[in-house]
C-alpha cells in the first residue's frame, strides 16, 4: 500500500538497513502481507530479539496481531504477523452538495458501518457540520466503540481546498464556506486530527486504495452537479500550489463558447457536460429533467434524446482528456459521480475522442473505467485520508512513546 495523500510521514517504506526507528516494522506491514520475526529480522537487519520487542509493543497497542503459521521446514512453525482490526478506528466524512456521508473504518481501511443524509451544503458549515458530529456520535455509540480509540477524521468537501489548513477557498457552490476552519470546528466537539481535502481528491484515493492499489499514475473524473479531477502521479496525490489541480472542469471546450459558468466565464466543460447542464439542455428541448439522476434515468429507460446527450458529454469530456493524456501519461482514467451510472453510453463518447485524438504511445496500455467503488470512493478515500495521518511513522512513534513511557524508543 503508498499513500498518495500530502502527508509525506505517512508514505509506507524501508528505511536504511540498521534503522532503530520503533514504525519501521509497522510500515513494512503495511503492505499487508503477513511476515515472521525472522523475515523481518532480515528485512530490517535488526536482531530478533529487538524485533520480538517491537512487535510485542505493536501488538499491546493493538495494531498489528499474529495471523497464523509459516509453512514449517521442520520444528515449530514460526507465526505469520499482520496489520490487523482492533478498536482503534477513524471516521470518513463525504459532505456533498447535497448529501453527507459518513463512516467508521477499521485501521485495515474496512468499512464497519456507514450512513448517508439528505442535507444541502448551502446550509452552511455550521448546520452541515453540527449534522456531522451528530451522525459521527451516533455511529460510534450504534458500534459499541469509545471515542477514545478513534484515530482522526477524514473529510472531503466538493470545493477547491488549501490542503495545509484545511479551508475551503472561494467554493462556488458551498455559500458561507470561504476559509471556514472545518478541522477547528469539528475538534471542538472531537479532539483528534482532522484532515480536508477536495472531494475530488479524496474519491482518487479511495478508487486507487480500493480498485487500482498497484496503480502509481491514475485520474479520476467525477462527473456530477460539476466536473473535476483527482490526479494521482507517481503514487502521489497532486494537489497543486493553491489546491486546483485537476480543476477540469474550468477548461474552456469551443463548442460551449457561448454558454456562461457559474465561475463567470464562457464555454467551460462543467457549463457543457456536467449533470446539471445536460437536465437543463434537455428540458429546453422538452424533455423535463432537474439534475443527474433526472438524466441517468432517462438514459435507462431508453430515451434516445439523453442517451444522445450524455454521449455528447463524453465527447466533451474526452477533448478535455486528451490534454490531460498527453501532459500527464496516466495508465488509468477513471469516471465516476452520479453520471457515471449513465455507463456505457458516457464512457463510449469518453474513449471515441481520446483513442481518436492521443498518440498511440499514449493510448497503447491506458483503461478508461467506471468508478468500482462508486457511491463510496469519497467516504473511502477521507477514511484513507485519516488511516495515512494516523499511521504515519511519527504518529506510530507517538503512540508507543505514550503507551510504554518512550523506554521502548531506547531498544536498539
Amino acid at each position: 500500500m503508498v499513500d498518495v495523500s500530502a502527508n509525506a510521514d505517512a508514505r509506507p517504506h524501508v528505511n536504511a538497513l540498521g534503522s532503530t526507528a520503533m514504525s519501521d516494522l509497522f510500515q513494512i506491514l503495511r503492505d499487508g502481507q503477513p511476515r515472521t520475526r525472522s523475515e523481518l529480522a532480515s528485512i530490517t537487519g535488526l536482531a530478533r530479539t529487538t524485533v520480538a520487542m517491537r512487535i510485542d509493543a505493536l501488538t499491546d497497542l493493538g495494531l498489528v496481531g499474529p495471523v497464523g503459521e509459516a509453512a514449517s521446514t521442520g520444528g515449530r512453525p514460526s507465526s505469520l504477523f499482520a496489520i490487523t482490526a482492533s478498536e482503534r478506528f477513524v471516521v470518513g466524512v463525504d459532505i456533498g452538495a447535497s448529501h453527507i456521508r459518513v463512516a467508521l473504518a477499521d485501521i485495515t481501511g474496512r468499512i464497519i458501518e456507514e450512513t448517508n443524509s439528505v442535507i444541502a451544503v448551502s446550509e452552511g458549515p455550521r448546520v452541515v457540520l453540527d449534522a456531522v458530529l451528530t451522525v459521527i456520535r451516533e455511529l460510534i455509540e450504534h458500534t459499541g466503540r469509545r471515542t477514545g480509540d478513534l484515530l482522526a477524521i477524514g473529510v472531503g468537501v466538493p470545493g477547491p481546498v488549501e490542503f495545509s489548513t484545511g479551508r475551503p477557498i472561494n467554493p462556488p457552490i458551498m455559500p458561507g464556506w470561504d476559509r471556514f476552519d472545518i478541522a477547528g470546528w469539528i475538534r471542538q466537539e472531537i479532539d483528534v486530527p482532522v484532515l480536508v481535502d477536495n472531494d475530488v481528491n479524496i474519491m482518487a484515493l479511495g478508487e486507487r486504495e480500493k480498485a487500482w492499489p498497484d496503480t502509481d499514475h491514475l485520474l479520476f473524473v467525477k462527473i456530477a452537479t460539476g466536473i473535476g479531477a483527482g490526479v494521482i502521479s507517481g503514487g502521489f496525490l497532486q494537489r497543486g500550489a493553491q489546491g486546483t489541480a485537476g480543476d477540469i472542469g474550468h477548461v474552456y471546450v469551443s463548442r460551449g463558447a457561448e454558454i456562461a459558468c457559474n465561475c463567470g466565464n464562457f464555454g467551460c466543460l462543467e457549463a457543457l457536460a456536467s449533470g446539471s447542464a445536460i437536465a437543463r439542455a434537455l428540458t429546453a428541448a422538452g424533455i423535463p429533467a432537474s439534475n443527474s439522476r433526472d438524466v441517468v434515468d432517462l438514459v435507462k429507460n431508453g430515451n434516445v434524446n439523453a442517451i444522445q446527450a450524455v454521449r455528447q458529454a463524453g465527447r466533451d469530456i474526452g477533448e478535455v482528456l486528451t490534454t490531460c493524456l498527453s501532459l500527464m501519461n496516466p495508465s488509468v482514467i477513471v469516471l465516476g459521480g452520479s453520471m457515471a451510472e449513465a455507463g456505457e453510453h458516457l464512457i463510449a463518447g469518453v474513449r471515441e475522442v481520446v483513442y481518436r485524438r492521443s498518440m498511440p504511445l499514449a493510448t497503447e496500455s491506458l483503461h478508461i473505467t467506471l468508478s468500482q467503488t462508486g457511491a463510496d470512493a469519497a467516504v473511502l478515500g477521507a477514511s484513507m485520508l485519516a488511516i495515512h495521518h494516523s499511521l504515519s511513522p511519527a504518529n506510530i512513534e507517538a503512540m508507543i512513546a505514550q503507551s510504554a513511557g518512550g523506554a521502548l524508543r531506547a531498544v536498539k
